[in-house]
């Protein structure tokens, strides 16, 4: 299990990293170059839009039948790790969250600059008739 949220990890880390690149100023040619390679890969790595809902469906289903641990017979060892388990999951929880939101900032990014790419097109063929 710990395998599946590593990955999810590096995913938004990549994602994030991404997203940083699309967002700094450069050149024209060097932003045109970068969001055709990075919509290149957008479609493939969709993956991660089920994976993370899935993720969210095991967090919730094993927060469901988790047993609780609030009575007077609990130990304070067993009552520690009933809480971290519980941090754990929030934590898992958002970083699902994050997965799926990077990535349809990423999506909405790439999309906007080719729009605008069309638009200064038709402006400029406007502006040569």
């Amino acid at each position: 299990m710990a395998l599946q949220w590593m990955i999810l990890a590096y995913v938004v880390a990549a994602e994030a990293v991404l997203a940083l690149l699309l967002t700094l100023p450069s050149p024209k040619l060097i932003k045109s170059r970068l969001v055709s390679l990075i919509s290149l890969i957008l479609q493939p790595s969709l993956f991660i839009v089920p994976f993370a809902g899935f993720q969210l469906l095991d967090i919730y289903w094993k927060n469901e039948h988790r047993l609780m641990c609030t009575g007077e017979i609990c130990t304070a060892a067993e009552r520690d790790r009933y809480e971290k388990s519980f941090y754990k999951a929030q934590r898992n929880v958002i970083l699902c969250a994050a997965a799926c939101l990077l990535y349809w900032c990423i999506y909405r990014i790439c999309k906007y600059y080719k729009e605008i790419q069309s638009l200064e097109e038709v402006e400029k063929r406007y502006k040569d008739q």
